[in-house]
């Protein structure tokens, strides 16, 4: 007889193999099939509203490691949310406005002067609809559940009607004005920016010290001595319209050789050392609000530089003597308004010197740079030149340099709101929990909001100027513009003419003769995603406003996340989102961001093209995504190597629970055995610390509480020990059953606790399950841990000792191998020598100590008899000794009952009972 045919090894059709690549492409077209998001969302309807909004991602190119993070974590939050009690809709978005898709266009040959706007509008469109088909595909290998067929998409007419009622919302309040005023201009874009589309690169400039002599001093200081300015923006001298002190400092005259400089007393040390002075002494001191109104000489032009009083002054380096050219400068414009002085700005779109600088018309301002400084040093104006690498202002597209330029632009007013805005904030629950100083530290300094664009792909801002000149912002026109665009799309606006595109009738006394022009800029790209909580979570009725979560990586506290609250609280007086969560971002092994040029780059296509959906999914949940995240190959063959662990222990269980029907075969906790129990305990607190770490967002925490209980608990203890009585028992048998009860429960919970990390391993499992009604696991809820009160307690404690103990046995086993005393635990003989405080655990009922510690025979005595080979180790000493016997064909054991059947002389008494009674169960 081949006895190994008597056993009850484990059965399952559960392959060992994941192979991801080719079986998840296979599950996502049965879920489209069956049309799991809609079937999750009929599921869940009528219970409580979860909505985590997609912050949308820009319809330009293909996805990369930080896109799939952002995705695979908004998936887990939904998916789990849909499990646990919520209705969790998730409709995606993208964001398609802006210049890099008119870039984009014009990288592929089309030529922007050939077309009308409109022409271009509509490549601009179509060039954007086919970057989200290519994204979308892309998401959904990812695993990532949504509404696919029914996205937001920033361009559509629905969309813009709303965006432009917001507009009117906030026009109407007050917030919306068009002013003059200095902002970051982007000469590679050709557009203003606001500070959301500014990052700091650094840049060499020029660092010029120039003097200006005193041409009428009010009687306070004598012509001819020289005012010192330090800049390093040379080109902006043709702009100087003044020099700004603080009144409160203290400043000083100081006589150097034949020449007098005014500078602050306090860097006074600082000048010296800069510019070289070896000969000098101080004439006199003089407070800075003396200086008021003093007029200096400009050094190149046949104008005054007024001396002006500002607060925004500081001693923190340069001279205390402020350049000042309204044009270029925030803090200088509005110094300079309130002594009602105009703004010069001599530079044009693109950067380019105008014949409002006269000598440096045509030049493009950086090669201004060494022009100016020329013509100041032959004015013998210069008094020193010298280059500094500083922290400097990029457009975030184009990466080059932008400067400030004072331009005729439209604003949204923080300032009227700011405090609603912080109180927001203080309402907002943050994960991490310093996004609320972030944020709240932006908003408390930020100045208005610059949201008009000199560009032709966006929406436009819905204002009509009548014949004199002011701006027409009606609720009759707003109204007509938003109905116009949910009819028609914004194209039209460049389609008619601004009379065609006012309400039928419309008059205004300022256009007596009935003609109307209308406004050419756009809007800012973050108004158009700013407004989504209006164009879709309140426009939607799948969708609740204000959202439960946003979700983005960390620079969005400067961008969405900003942008957003803003418009939410300017229309609605709170924020769009009950929480903020950010993550970091990618990068390197070695910590340096990705990038195509440094061939440093890892795409999620070539993960899930070598590895699998999954394995990239695991990656992400291992992570502390709230901090920067490295990223290389290693990262993923360790991840999958624990996805190998977990994988092995579902078909395991599954092969070992083949012939158990929940219904009719599992037993009561109260009739399990002590290990039994200890493991369905353990189970409990599992499920307990997973659903814990969901709901906090700690994904890592589930990746390592799943991972310690596959190897520490099942692994290496419970599996071990199961395959001494699920293969070796006959069918029936209470153990086997027990044991089984525990093994199927545990696969269920760690199926369904997966399920938002890994979908496509959880549900391919799943359709292997032969007791479960549900045609998904996504269609199921999580379970929910059960508690054995005093109970519970006992058996952990009970077999936290034991455990101890049995890293005890295992360490002297290991010993014995190596003395060549044993060969498999099972040849051994084990006798503990236990301490008089650990007797008890040994006096409990139902356990096979034998069976537990995975040896053929055990034997227990008091510590004071241990003999001298014992070895003594941290709980016990352990003594190891080959064990008395044959070897059992069956259950490989040693046994001193092999050869006392007659029948099966080869098999131990136990093996020969089951082969006896129940051999033909297993025919």
């Amino acid at each position: 007889m081949e006895y190994k045919d008597t056993l009850l090894m484990p059965k399952t059709n559960f392959p060992m193999r994941g192979n991801l690549p080719n079986r998840e492409p296979e599950m996502q077209t049965q879920w489209e099939q069956m049309d799991i998001y809609k079937k999750v969302q009929e599921r869940t309807a009528g219970r409580p509203f979860f909505v985590l909004h997609d912050g949308p991602p820009y319809a330009n190119g293909d996805l990369h490691m930080g896109h799939a993070l952002n995705k695979v974590l908004k998936d887990m939050i939904v998916r789990h949310k849909s499990m646990t009690g919520f209705h969790a809709p998730y409709v995606p978005g993208w964001d398609t406005h802006g210049l890099p898709i008119e870039q984009a266009l014009v990288n592929t040959g089309v030529k922007r002067q050939d077309h009308s706007i409109a022409e271009f509008r509509k490549m601009c469109e179509e060039y954007a609809l086919g970057q989200i088909d290519s994204q979308r595909t892309q998401f959904k290998r990812i695993g990532v559940r949504g509404d696919w067929d029914n996205p937001y998409i920033t361009l559509k007419p629905a969309y813009e009607a709303r965006q432009i009622q917001v507009f009117g919302e906030m026009a109407k309040k007050g917030y919306i004005y068009k002013g003059l005023k200095p902002v970051f201009w982007s000469p590679s874009s050709e557009s203003a920016l606001a500070e959301a589309e500014i990052e700091y690169q650094d840049k060499k400039s020029a660092s010029i010290y120039v003097s200006f002599a005193v041409k009428d001093g009010l009687g306070v200081v004598e012509e001819g001595v020289k005012f010192i300015i330090w800049t390093t923006t040379p080109w902006t001298i043709p702009a100087n319209l003044g020099i700004t002190v603080h009144p409160e400092f203290t400043y000083i005259i100081v006589n150097v050789g034949e020449e007098k400089y005014l500078i602050a007393k306090d860097l006074l040390a600082f000048v010296v050392e800069e510019l070289g002075w070896e000969d000098y002494s101080i004439e006199r001191e003089l407070q800075g609000s003396a200086l008021d109104r003093v007029e200096a000489q400009h050094p190149l032009y046949d104008r005054t530089s007024l001396v002006m009083l500002g607060d925004h002054v500081t001693i923190d380096a340069g001279t205390g003597c402020v350049h000042t050219a309204p044009g270029h400068g925030e803090e200088d414009f509005y110094v300079s308004k309130a002594y009602g002085i105009d703004a010069l700005c001599p530079v044009d779109d693109r950067g380019v010197m105008t014949d409002e600088a006269p000598g440096f018309e045509g030049l493009f301002y950086e090669d201004a740079n060494k022009a100016v400084t020329e013509a100041l040093e032959k004015v013998e104006a210069l008094l020193k030149l010298s280059f500094v690498t500083h922290s400097y202002p990029h457009d975030w597209r184009t990466k080059k340099p932008v400067i400030y330029r004072a331009t005729a632009q439209w604003f949204a007013s923080i300032a009227a709101f700011r405090e609603e805005l912080l109180g927001a904030i203080k309402e907002t629950k943050f994960t991490p929990s310093w996004g609320e100083t972030r944020l709240y530290n932006m908003v408390r300094d930020r100045g208005d909001w610059c949201i008009s664009r000199q560009r032709v792909w966006g929406v436009p801002i819905p204002v009509f100027y009548g014949e004199d000149g002011e701006p027409i912002i009606k609720d009759e026109t707003i109204a007509h513009v938003s109905k116009l665009f949910r009819e028609h799309g914004s194209n039209i606006w460049f389609e008619r003419e601004a009379v065609d595109l006012l309400p039928e009738g419309f008059t205004h006394e300022g256009s007596p003769n009935g003609v109307f022009t209308k406004e050419t800029d756009i809007m800012d790209v973050w108004f158009d995603s700013g407004s989504s909580h209006q164009g879709v979570l309140d426009e939607r009725d799948d969708l609740v406003y204000p959202a439960d979560l946003y979700l983005e990586g960390s620079d969005q506290y400067r961008g969405w996340f900003n942008s957003s609250l803003t418009i939410s609280v300017a229309v609605h007086g709170h924020a769009p989102y009950k929480g903020l969560l950010s993550h970091g971002f990618t990068l390197d092994k070695n910590g340096r961001k990705m990038s195509k040029s440094l061939g440093n780059t890892i795409v999620p296509a070539k993960v899930m093209n070598q590895m699998g959906a999954d394995i990239l999914r695991l990656w992400v949940s291992s992570v502390d995504y709230t901090a920067d995240v490295r990223v290389s190959d290693s990262n993923f063959k360790q991840v999958s190597e624990v996805y190998r662990k977990i994988r092995n222990t579902f078909r395991f269980i599954h092969g070992n629970t083949s012939d158990f029907n929940p219904a009719t075969d599992s037993v009561a906790f109260a009739d399990l055995r002590p290990v039994d129990k200890y493991v369905y305990v353990k189970l409990q607190d599992l499920i307990k610390e997973v659903r814990e770490a969901y709901e906090s967002y700690e994904f890592s925490g589930v990746y390592h509480a799943v991972n310690n209980f596959c190897t520490g608990v099942l692994s290496s203890l419970y599996l071990d020990i199961a395959k001494d009585v699920v293969y070796i028992e006959n069918m029936n048998h209470p153990h086997r059953r027990a044991m089984q009860t525990v093994m199927y429960e545990t696969l269920m919970s760690l199926v369904k606790l997966l399920t938002p990390i890994l979908p496509h391993t959880a549900d391919e499992i799943w359709a292997h399950f032969e007791h479960v009604t549900e045609e998904s696991v996504q269609l199921t809820d999580m379970p929910e841990a059960q508690d054995f009160g005093e109970e519970a307690i006992q058996i952990r404690e009970q077999f936290e000792t034991l455990m101890l103990i049995r890293d005890d046995v295992l360490k002297a086993l290991e010993v014995a191998r190596n003395e060549k005393v044993i060969g498999k635990s099972l040849e051994a003989k084990v006798t503990i020598y236990v301490p008089e405080e650990l007797k008890d655990v040994f006096h409990a009922k139902d356990i096979d100590f034998a069976q537990f510690f995975i040896v053929s025979k055990f034997a227990e005595d008091e510590v004071g008899n241990a003999p001298e080979q014992a070895l003594k180790l941290d709980t016990v000493s352990v003594l190891v000794e080959e064990a008395d016997g044959e070897k059992c064909e069956r259950c490989w054991t040693i046994s001193e009952t092999v050869g006392t059947d007659e029948t099966h002389p080869e098999i131990c008494a136990r093996c020969a009972e089951v082969v006896k009674n129940h051999y033909s169960l297993t025919e």
